[in-house]
């Protein structure tokens, strides 16, 4: 049918950066747009809505004019268990992420990372290694702005897209020039029904048609990658990497400590003392934006001088500042244990690690021997940490129970002597007590700056 006749009408459930976005361009390209939103939408966002007249919502769901609706843009934090979704199910309506509709509407090369841990970083550093590069390219997904913003106002020839698992949830028909899976751990797994193979299925959607002229970026030594390549086929070609000394590899690390990529159209090494980024796992990360930059042909030199002056993201082992001898880490972004994992492995001083938030299913087994090692206090920081309190009761000579961020720092501040380091890796997501980890992470930021500020 032409527009003249019916005018498709579609719904955009959440009014978020994704959302707003999803609906601008759901208005350019001629679609009746209605915005729904159950919480509060932000005034930024009503203000951009107004603008371009889109009518919306907020606080509820009218929910016959969403089930008259040919399609749903569902916000990636809204689960399918939801009353809503519930209901826009039963009706099979098509429901579509932000991202799979803004690629029908764009030819650029796509950039995909994705990972249970280190797809910030990795994205960030991706996008810094391209914009020094003079490439024209956009920032998109749980970074930067919402895709389908850019693609309907400021159109780029690249874009490189940080991509959750729920947003892969709903994605479709969208492809990826370049897919990056960096390692899969336990995560969300209360929104896939406590099964690993669910989750594992959602990140492995990245895939979904790539073709023999696409590339596939991994870490080799990730057990559930490789355990799942066994089982799945793809057209892409592989690229994995390693911090060994495997040749075989697409980018590895040489006898001499240098780090060598290896694509069909180019090589380059690169002293591994040079990255700006310090740790194993930031290693990993730099392999796969440099693979990346690689296979999108850019000059070595560019690529080397990227990785080695990209100054990191925030609430990612973040200083936050030094106060009486003491030193205190802000990793708010670490949400999950494995990524806890990454950063009690960077420790080389006795930590005071603060743990808690809204547990999404959490194993903390991973992290028991390391806690042992190097952890001589836990601060749970939450409004339920029983069952932080119930597993390492015997992994640490002491565990403060705590219900705020103020009672926290308060007791790490008592708990650290000179020498320490307090670390905030909390393993759980931020909602019991905040609005989101970098709200978390700033409001820590603002503690320690308070009691460098308020010393005697």
């Amino acid at each position: 049918m032409t527009n003249n006749i019916y005018q498709r009408r579609i719904t955009i459930l959440g009014a978020g950066e994704s959302g707003t976005g999803a609906a601008i361009l759901a208005k350019d390209k001629g679609f009746d747009v209605f915005v729904s939103d159950f919480g509060k939408i932000s005034q930024k966002y009503k203000s951009l809505l107004d603008a371009e007249g889109i009518e919306w919502e907020e606080g509820q769901h009218t929910v016959e004019r969403i089930l008259s609706s040919d399609e749903v843009v569902k916000s990636p934090g809204i689960a399918d268990t939801t009353p809503i979704m519930q209901k826009v199910l039963s009706k099979n309506i098509p429901v579509i992420s932000e991202i799979e509709f803004a690629g029908r509407y764009t030819d650029a090369k796509m950039i995909c990372i994705t990972g249970s841990n280190g797809k910030t970083t990795t994205t960030l550093l991706t996008y810094h290694i391209l914009c020094r590069a003079g490439l024209d390219v956009g920032l998109a997904g749980n970074v930067g702005k919402s895709l389908a913003l850019q693609v309907a106002r400021d159109p780029h020839q690249f874009y490189v897209i940080e991509l959750s698992s729920f947003q892969l949830d709903n994605m479709y028909d969208f492809k990826a020039n370049i897919a990056v899976i960096l390692n899969i751990t336990p995560d969300h797994l209360d929104r896939y029904e406590f099964k690993m193979e669910n989750y594992v299925n959602a990140k492995f959607r990245i895939l979904q048609n790539m073709t023999p002229s696409d590339a596939f970026i991994f870490w080799k030594e990730d057990p559930v990658v490789s355990s799942q390549l066994k089982h799945i086929t793809t057209e892409a070609e592989l690229f994995p990497f390693t911090a060994k000394d495997e040749e075989s590899c697409a980018a590895y690390i040489d006898a001499e400590n240098d780090m060598i990529i290896k694509t069909p159209a180019t090589s380059m090494s690169m002293p591994r003392a040079d990255l700006a980024l310090n740790g194993i796992h930031n290693l990993y990360n730099s392999m796969a934006a440099g693979l990346s930059a690689c296979l999108l042909n850019i000059r070595k030199d560019d690529i080397r001088d990227a990785l080695s002056d990209f100054s990191g993201v925030e609430h990612r082992l973040e200083p936050a500042g030094n106060v009486d001898g003491v030193e205190w880490i802000n990793d708010s972004k670490a949400t999950n244990v494995n990524s806890c994992w990454y950063a009690l492995d960077s420790m080389t001083k006795p930590t005071v690690l603060i743990l808690g938030g809204k547990d999404k299913g959490n194993d903390y087994s991973e992290i028991l021997p390391l806690i042992k090692d190097k952890v001589k206090a836990i601060v749970a920081m939450g409004l339920h940490n029983e069952k932080i309190v119930e597993f390492f009761k015997d992994a640490v000579p002491v565990i403060r129970d705590t219900h705020s961020l103020a009672d926290a720092v308060a007791a790490c501040r008592e708990l650290a002597k000179p020498g320490d380091v307090v670390l905030l890796s909390p393993c759980c997501a931020s909602f019991d007590l905040f609005t989101s980890y970098e709200d978390r992470g700033r409001q820590f930021k603002q503690a320690v700056n308070n009691l460098s500020t308020n010393k005697h």
